[in-house]
């Protein structure tokens, strides 16, 4: 990779560091969270010789273990897509690919915030690296149901209530009456409807619904959580279910509050319980100058200031963090609702190295391996929060949340967990202050999932499942057993649902309940929420406490479903069902025959080829990790490098395997590159590939994608897409 010559470095110990990265942590970071320099230097430089070998042999246990899977594919080749299952999962035990499980547990977190251990939400996944988009996650807790439903197509178009143009009272007519029917299903009144409300006013204590001359109160009067103003004539009434809160806002000024009966402006959801700021799969970090904009963001949502100022409709805005929202209870007495997301940070896996630091462990310089990195430096930014400093405050109770990705198996579990020792050490932190999130994606740690659990039992918050980087790697593992079925069928192969509903089983044996979220993936298709509100309350009905939803629109949308769905009542009735079979989760997905027709061959490669050039035109070019990008049907679909690595190793195992041929394979995807190009012309940024395929460092990166997926580590795209951007960066 291409590095900062070390004339811009600042050499510390056996660290070159980056001007740009030292001056962030030396002059904007350590003063304000007063540590000092020479001991937090020294300490990382000691942190970064302990784990760089343990991080090397780990890789290479990987890469041993691949290549054993990859020899025994080739020496028990599958017959009509089937393989000598009992002799397969006896090989993985003997190579210790699957691990023996040990005695029962349970975890024993600590100081874990509501949000993640009480409270059943949707949650945001956002670039950190794009201040806009980072505060949009953190201030989408509350969110409006007239303006989520209004803008979307949960409302239809038809009999007149189109959204074009200015207000459409019609379809104003249609949200309401979808809002007040929520509230009717979720908040019944003891005799009527929120349809016949003509006020609400609060006697004594209790909520009392106005209908014309006579009134009404709550069915279940313990819903009643609060309000807003004078008890006589509220404009605000907060009502708890699930332990989730909507906000009934009055005012009978406003446009819509005017033409209700009752006043009603808008009903307010809580709405994105927690978000995960990510500095991995949906951001393009490749060097310090990234990795600062990275970091500056993240330290200033831990501090409470950070801002961006942009153009929107012609007016200068300025987006900032909420404040904590204000409420009197039904005694009278006044308490305060956090009006934040509850924030975690994604770190970047064990794999990838980055040239902001460069390391001298005795056979000269090499890139800092990213994810001790972070391990290292994320900590530091949140420590204002962590100490309580800020008014704006994260963590009520004083721990940090980290999200680990890509981690395969209980000793990589292991390894992430004595890092964060380390940075406790390092700072002054208390034992078990950070606390990690499990991302349940790679089919090795899914099969050890509880082993892994073990590893990091007093620190674990999180387990999440996560579809896409779980089926690339199914892929990649098994990519010499035989060509794998279409796409699109993945979904309905044996190994997909046991994988989710293991998850689950797991975390409820070893006591996530209570102590720790179990998620589920990301609904990909942001302007089809109507379709989102058929399916998705099947995550919280499966036992999940949250899912992630791609917009603060999406949030406030799925938080309906969380007030359908008491998800610690689902949990309870799971932890007596049998565990998912392990077996079905190693069946590999593959074709019984590839008879498909030419057309249909050609269908498929069309659909992967023009996926992966949308999304790694925008990242190599434009430094753009996550967006939504057009699908071959124009469908806008939010895409990050889980989303790339399926399609990728799609056609690198239909290519091994002769389905198709790499002339075939070319021909495609210059042809897609074309749409995607006339998919991007309203970009005044974009720059196009197929003006001159031989000098398009995104072309070539896509290409090479396919081509070298299947000698990838694990199959990942990450390795190709930064040294595409890196060699961009340096040439042009």
């Amino acid at each position: 990779m291409s590095q900062s010559s070390n004339a811009n470095r600042i050499q510390k110990g056996i660290l070159a560091i980056d001007k740009q990265m030292f001056d962030f942590i030396e002059n904007e970071v350590l003063p304000k969270v007063g540590v000092d320099s020479d001991s937090y230097w020294s300490g990382f430089e000691k942190v970064i010789k302990e784990f760089t070998p343990r991080n090397k042999a780990l890789l290479a246990t990987r890469d041993k273990i691949q290549a054993q899977i990859d020899q025994w594919h080739l020496d028990n080749p599958a017959k009509d897509g089937d393989i000598d299952y009992p002799t397969y999962k006896a090989f993985l035990q003997e190579i210790g690919y699957l691990l023996p499980e040990g005695e029962d547990f349970k975890v024993s977190t600590q100081n874990v915030d509501d949000e993640i251990a009480h409270i059943a939400g949707p949650q945001l996944v956002v670039p950190v690296r794009n201040a806009r988009y980072a505060l949009n996650a953190t201030n989408a807790r509350w969110g409006s149901l007239y303006d989520a439903l209004y803008g979307t197509d949960v409302i239809s178009d038809e009999n007149g209530q189109e959204a074009k143009g200015g207000y459409n009272p019609i379809r104003g007519a249609a949200v309401v009456a979808y809002a007040k029917k929520f509230l009717d299903e979720n908040f019944a009144l003891a005799s009527g409807s929120y349809n016949d409300a003509t006020g609400f006013k609060v006697v004594d204590g209790k909520l009392e619904v106005l209908q014309g001359d006579s009134s009404t109160e709550l069915k279940d009067a313990a819903q009643f959580a609060g309000f807003v103003g004078d008890a006589a004539s509220p404009t605000g009434i907060l009502l708890k279910n699930n332990n989730l809160h909507a906000e009934i806002q009055i005012d009978g000024s406003h446009p819509v509050g005017k033409d209700d009966p009752a006043n009603i402006k808008d009903v307010l959801l809580e709405s994105a319980i927690t978000a995960i700021q990510d500095c991995e799969d949906s951001i393009a970090a490749v060097d310090a100058e990234e990795k600062v904009e990275v970091y500056r963001n993240w330290f200033g949502l831990m501090n409470g200031d950070l801002q961006e100022t942009f153009e929107k409709g012609g007016k200068t805005r300025t987006r900032k963090q909420n404040p904590d929202r204000e409420y009197t209870t039904p005694d009278g007495d006044i308490f305060t609702l956090p009006g934040r997301s509850l924030l975690l940070i994604r770190n970047v896996g064990h794999l990838m190295q980055n040239p902001a630091i460069l390391v001298d462990l005795g056979n000269g310089q090499e890139e800092i391996f990213e994810g001790l990195m972070d391990g290292l430096i994320t900590p530091l930014l949140s420590l204002n929060d962590l100490k309580g400093n800020n008014q704006l405050s994260n963590s009520r109770k004083g721990s940090m949340y980290i999200v680990k990705p890509k981690m395969h198996g209980p000793e990589e579990v292991k390894m992430a967990n004595d890092l964060f020792n380390a940075s406790e050490d390092l700072l002054g932190l208390e034992r078990n202050t950070l606390k990690i999130g499990i991302m349940d994606e790679e089919r090795r740690m899914t099969v050890n999932l509880k082993e892994a659990i073990r590893q990091a039992k007093e620190r674990v918050i999180f387990i999440n499942t996560g579809f896409l980087d779980r089926t690339g790697d199914e892929m990649h593992t098994s990519m010499n057993a035989g060509p794998f079925v279409r796409k699109g069928d993945m979904k309905s192969e044996a190994w997909q649902p046991a994988y989710e509903q293991w998850n689950v089983d797991i975390g409820l044996e070893t006591g996530l309940q209570g102590h720790a979220q179990i998620g589920k993936g990301m609904w990909a298709k942001p302007d089809e929420m109507k379709e989102m509100m058929e399916t998705k309350a099947a995550h919280p009905q499966a036992g999940a406490s949250t899912a992630w939803v791609p917009s603060p629109t999406g949030a406030t949308l799925h938080s309906m479903h969380y007030h359908q769905v008491n998800v610690a009542e689902v949990q309870d009735k799971l932890k007596s069902r049998e565990r998912a079979s392990l077996d079905d989760i190693l069946t590999i997905p593959l074709a019984k025959n590839t008879n498909w027709t030419e057309e249909e061959k050609q269908q498929e490669l069309d659909n992967n080829a023009q996926g992966i050039l949308g999304y790694v035109v925008r990242w190599v070019n434009q430094g753009v990790g996550c967006s939504k990008v057009p699908d071959i049907n124009d469908v806008g679909l939010m895409e990050d490098r889980a989303t790339l690595r399926i399609s990728s190793q799609h056609i690198a195992n239909w290519l091994h395997h002769g389905v198709i041929s790499e002339q075939q394979v070319m021909d495609t995807m210059k042809r897609m590159a074309k749409v995607v190009d006339e998919q991007n012309a309203d970009d005044n940024g974009y720059q196009p590939m197929a003006n001159d395929f031989d000098n398009s460092y995104a072309f070539k990166a896509a290409c090479d994608l396919v081509f070298k997926g299947r000698e990838q580590p694990s199959g990942y795209t990450e390795p190709l897409l930064h040294q595409a951007r890196l060699d961009l960066k340096a040439n042009c």
